[in-house]
């Protein structure tokens, strides 16, 4: 979540390599924020390659900032 908040979307082979997480285990927990409605994963071909690119709802913004918020709060006592 952190990375997708900065950008505007994100390549799953980007996701990948920058959190060092198994392209399995990735998956996972993509699947997981789609069902909350955190985030939408578009699939498609560039150049007969498949593509996932996965960016941010309205919806993740507002869970991310409350988690962050949450975390100071915790933090701060």
């Amino acid at each position: 979540m952190s990375l997708l908040i900065s950008v505007k979307q994100a390549e799953f082979t980007y996701l990948r390599e920058k959190t060092n997480a198994s392209a399995g285990n990735l998956s996972v927990q993509l699947q997981k924020l789609k069902d909350a409605g955190y985030i939408e994963i578009e699939k498609k071909f560039k150049d007969n390659y498949p593509q996932t690119n996965c960016k941010i709802t309205p919806a993740g913004i507002q869970a991310f900032e409350l988690y962050v918020k949450n975390l100071q709060s915790y933090f701060n006592k």
